[in-house]
């Protein structure tokens, strides 16, 4: 993060059906595991490809290719755009996705949160406690396996998106049964203008990774994987309670049974790994609230009204205060926050209380700072949002086209802002 200087069918669908009338090829459903398969570690590669469907691996492909894409625009950045203009060789093969947050993890991962007697009162510190600790506890047991700092970021993103993008396909299917919502709703999400962040070595593939198949785990009212789902994703990123929020709402909304009650205390459970990482700061700082001062001093992350925010922002955007760069992204940062205005009406509109709530929070936790910061990249963690687009573009097929017209340009903008180690969102 810089530190900027401030001056299917129409029909709305129900609740899931009982398992007994689903159908055997329904997306809800997953095949029965076959006697043995799980008899070996030698079997769970073949036990894991049973259980993918070919609309999953038409997904992974797509996701491939995308990754492929994004491997070409870093290689043609390295040439086209390096740090000295008279270089006669480009930068290292990793130098375009090590920047910015990717940095920060990788600290945190090698030296941890206070080495040595660093810390918050020091005036040269870099407010890293700001940061939740699920990605550099993964990068640094990646790390052991994989000895370049940059690569285990990569696969950690890598083998996390492949994750987030299946989970994303099936909630498409449930939400819009009989149509090829799946493989249309991560197109979009793949080509939308912030994916550059599921490939570098930051949080959203690995926060998606948890989120999505928890959330899916709550449409099939399977309360104690999304507990345990959320809770991880909440060890990644403070968004697992947003999160948390929606799946207890969807619990309230949809239990009917008086033992299915039984389940509840297991809603607690996402909150255990934000209170365990405030009470780790507390004892290293004294400040139980050491997370919220990094955020303010750091990012400006302290409260204001979300019109404040919103005139902040607008004034940085287009009042000649900052740079051109920096100017150009707090215009997308507006952007991304009257689309998320957008989204969250439609889902009050459906009476989608969940996931209105999922979203709400966000927004109202990324709109009350100083002036916005990072709306764009939170994108990508609003599947209503992706859901939403490709219901729209398979009522209307020219959206699809104008979709990927209008987009395309920016997504490249925004990988190369990123892959040049300029600020991107």
């Amino acid at each position: 993060m810089p530190v900027l200087q401030p001056s299917r069918r129409k029909r709305d669908p129900g609740p899931s059906p009982h398992p007994a009338e689903r159908r055997p090829d329904s997306p809800q459903t997953a095949p029965e595991d076959e006697p043995g398969a799980r008899s070996s570690p030698a079997a769970l590669p073949q036990h894991l490809l049973r259980r993918l469907r070919p609309a999953d691996r038409e997904v992974l492909w797509l996701y491939l290719l995308t990754r492929a894409g994004i491997w070409i625009t870093a290689y043609c950045t390295r040439w086209l755009f390096p740090d000295d203009g008279d270089t006669r060789s480009p930068a290292p093969l990793l130098a375009p996705f090590l920047h910015w947050d990717s940095v920060r993890y990788l600290y945190i991962a090698r030296d941890g949160y206070f080495p040595g007697q660093a810390g918050p009162w020091r005036g040269d510190w870099d407010n890293r406690e700001a940061f939740f600790p699920g990605f550099p506890l993964l990068l640094r047991a990646v790390h052991a396996l994989v000895p370049d700092w940059t690569l285990a970021g990569l696969l950690i993103s890598f083998v996390a998106g492949a994750v987030a993008v299946v989970a994303l396909a099936r909630i498409a299917e449930w939400y819009l049964p009989g149509t090829r919502a799946g493989g249309r709703t991560v197109l979009f999400f793949l080509l939308s203008p912030s994916a550059i962040f599921l490939a570098a070595g930051y949080t959203e593939a690995l926060f998606l990774a948890f989120a999505l198949p928890a959330w899916l785990a709550a449409l099939r009212r399977n309360w104690q994987a999304a507990a345990v789902l959320t809770a991880l994703a909440t060890t990644v990123r403070v968004s697992g309670l947003f999160l948390a929020a929606a799946v207890g709402l969807h619990f309230l909304l949809t239990v009917r049974e008086h033992r299915r009650w039984r389940a509840l205390p297991w809603l607690v459970l996402p909150a255990l790994p934000v209170a365990a990482y405030h009470l780790f700061l507390r004892v290293h700082t004294g400040d139980w609230m050491a997370w919220k001062h990094a955020q303010e001093r750091g990012w400006y992350r302290d409260f204001h009204t979300p019109w404040e925010a919103w005139a902040n922002t607008w004034r940085g955007a287009f009042g000649h205060s900052q740079t051109t760069g920096y100017a150009f992204m707090l215009q997308a940062e507006l952007a991304a926050m009257a689309v998320g205005l957008l989204l969250l009406g439609l889902l009050l509109w459906r009476r989608r209380w969940p996931e209105a709530a999922c979203i709400g929070l966000s927004l109202w936790a990324l709109g009350t700072s100083y002036w916005y910061m990072s709306i764009p990249r939170a994108m990508l963690l609003w599947w209503p949002l992706w859901i939403a687009l490709a219901a729209v573009s398979l009522r209307r097929p020219w959206a699809k086209s104008a979709y990927l017209c209008l987009v395309g340009p920016l997504t490249t903008v925004f990988a190369l802002t990123f892959l040049t180690g300029r600020w991107a969102g």
